[in-house]
């Protein structure tokens, strides 16, 4: 099926299933009950679901196949973000032509950037990248001004000279981005019981887009240019051996994923047209790294994974608070109840770096593969019970 092995479709439908069907499978307690805090089917959350998935499929490109570590990959996300907005304030806040501008802009950078990196391997080439990224987010913090509009970040306005479209509506606001026509904030609501699932029109688009470039990752794992960068993270410095220059290869990949940043970050301002100098920041490089390595480097799914589980309880437990706990604790004695919020409470709320760290370690210690890992094991484990239990069992005595 389109080119793909059975294993590789069977991932493609499995990936298809969980985005298209996300409202449902996120919205698993009833809107009125104490568990509907762990509840993630509203659009925002949805949408930077599979907007990270894609960065971090893209990142997996680099470092998931050349084992090429970078460290300024948001610079690649923050680019991305400025180009969509301007192309709203310039053009027309049709979300096509954004998107491809900021895949485009990014692909530029990301050939300039690795044209010098990629000269270092190792910690030095990830030294470089960092470098880099933090150049970029001075510059759009302070120099670039006039383009990156600073520490307020760059947003739409009513004065915008935009070429298709008006600057504002008739009741005098600003418009809203949209897809021929249908607004990226779309939102249908069903109600089944004291359940409410949200369809919104952005998280679908994005989720297509998911979709699409994850199909276009494993042709290139697969294709004989993913065997070459394989060959690189392998042993690089035999094929140097062999005669066969490797950086051309190398910097194909880096490019490739500097334009998977940059689409990420061109429909992050796509679903609110609004870029900061903060996308581009060191913090953000690190945290595509470790949706990559807690999903499973170099696997197919695992960044997708992984990025849906850092997002999913990066916002959990930033939202409970104190009266959430007080909550959950209510029904025991009020010497336990607070001694049960007292020792919660560091966890949740503002500490949940701490929560998020330590979950992070433990998948790091347990399964060195990520996510993947633990789900190959669970599954060989069913596995072999069911091998264990169709053994026929002997009747007959040994002979003395």
């Amino acid at each position: 099926m389109l080119g793909m092995n059975k294993n590789d479709t069977t991932m493609l439908l499995l990936v298809a299933a969980l985005t298209m069907l996300a409202p449902f499978i996120l919205n698993p307690f009833p809107t009125d009950s104490g568990l509907a805090q762990f509840n993630a089917g509203y659009p925002d959350l949805m949408q930077r679901f599979v907007i990270f998935g894609i960065f971090a499929i893209g990142f997996n490109i680099l470092f998931g196949l050349t084992g090429y570590l970078s460290f300024g990959h948001a610079a690649f996300l923050g680019v991305g973000s400025y180009s969509a907005v301007w192309m709203f304030k310039l053009l027309a806040m049709n979300v096509i032509p954004a998107i491809l501008l900021s895949v485009v802009m990014a692909g530029v950078f990301a050939l300039l950037i690795g044209y010098v990196s990629l000269r270092r391997s190792g910690i030095y080439f990830s030294i470089l990248t960092l470098a880099f990224a933090q150049m970029s987010f001075n510059l759009a913090y302070s120099v670039l001004t006039p383009i990156t509009n600073g520490e307020t970040g760059l947003q739409l306005s009513l004065d915008d000279p935009r070429v298709l479209g008006v600057s504002q509506t008739a009741d005098g606001s600003i418009p809203v981005t949209n897809l021929f026509g249908l607004e990226m904030r779309s939102t249908f609501e069903m109600v089944v019981g004291p359940w409410a699932f949200q369809f919104n029109a952005g998280y679908y688009l994005c989720a297509l887009i998911l979709l699409a470039v994850f199909y276009l990752s494993i042709r290139i794992f697969r294709s004989p240019f993913g065997l070459m960068l394989k060959a690189v993270k392998s042993n690089q410095q035999r094929m140097n051996y062999t005669g066969l220059n490797t950086r051309p290869y190398t910097l194909a990949a880096f490019v490739i994923s500097g334009m998977y940043a940059g689409l990420a970050g061109g429909l992050l301002a796509s679903m609110d047209p609004l870029a900061g100098a903060e996308r581009m920041q060191w913090t953000a490089s690190g945290e595509v790294v470790l949706m990559t390595i807690l999903g499973g480097a170099g696997t197919l799914i695992g960044p997708v994974l992984g990025a849906g589980f850092i997002k999913y309880f990066e916002n959990i437990f930033s939202k409970i608070n104190e009266s959430v706990l007080h909550s959950w604790f209510g029904a025991l004695p009020d010497g336990l109840e607070d001694l049960l919020v007292t020792m919660v409470y560091p966890f949740v709320g503002k500490g949940w770096h701490m929560t998020l760290g330590i979950l992070f370690v433990l998948v790091v210690v347990f399964l060195p593969g990520g996510l993947v890992e633990g789900g190959q094991r669970v599954t060989a484990w069913i596995r072999s019970k069911k091998a264990g239990g169709n053994k026929p069992t002997s009747t007959t005595e040994p002979a003395e």
